[in-house]
């Protein structure tokens, strides 16, 4: 089933949702390994599985397997960082902050794929996670790779419309 096809599946108090899910499959200004890796990597990182069974299946013919991994490692190592991250971030003792995570990652330095790509996705699910500091992090890699706000905020959006979709499926099916 296509993401279209699944999206169309809400109910009609989530009309906006499903409109939302349309212009982001039309969205002009990412190529393609950034849009449906982005698709990927936020279907994965919302855990729901009919989800991530539509999204697989949108996202199969336009990426390829590096990309289509990366996004899946972008949002399993990310599911990881962000409990971890946020943790250090929002404990009282700041202890915790100067210890080694001692958390094996080691997709983030080679993710097979373009680093920047790596980056966007993995923020995009860290948005999702809300996690500020790792939101923070991957947005000043970003920026130093020369990706542009417009392209950082599509990520987000990626991010708020498939949480949604996820969620409003969870909620009604």
């Amino acid at each position: 089933m296509s993401l279209k096809d699944f999206a169309a599946t809400l109910p009609d108090f989530a009309k906006d949702i499903r409109l939302n899910v349309g212009a982001m499959l039309n969205e002009p200004s990412l190529n393609d390994q950034r849009k449906y890796g982005l698709i990927l990597a936020c279907a994965h990182g919302t855990g729901h599985k009919p989800l991530v069974e539509a999204a697989e299946a949108e996202c199969a013919p336009k990426l390829s397997a590096e990309a289509a991994n990366a996004a899946r490692a972008a949002a399993a190592v990310m599911a990881m960082n962000n409990v971890y991250y946020r943790f250090t971030h929002l404990a009282s003792n700041q202890e915790y902050a100067k210890l080694p995570a001692k958390l094996r990652m080691n997709v983030i330095g080679a993710p097979g794929i373009d680093k920047a790509d790596f980056e966007l996705f993995s923020l995009a699910v860290s948005a999702m996670n809300g996690c500020g500091m790792c939101i923070d992090s991957h947005e000043k890699v970003l920026k130093a790779a020369g990706v542009t706000a417009e392209a950082i905020q599509h990520a987000a959006r990626f991010a708020a419309i498939l949480k949604a979709v996820a969620t409003i499926h969870a909620a009604t099916a």
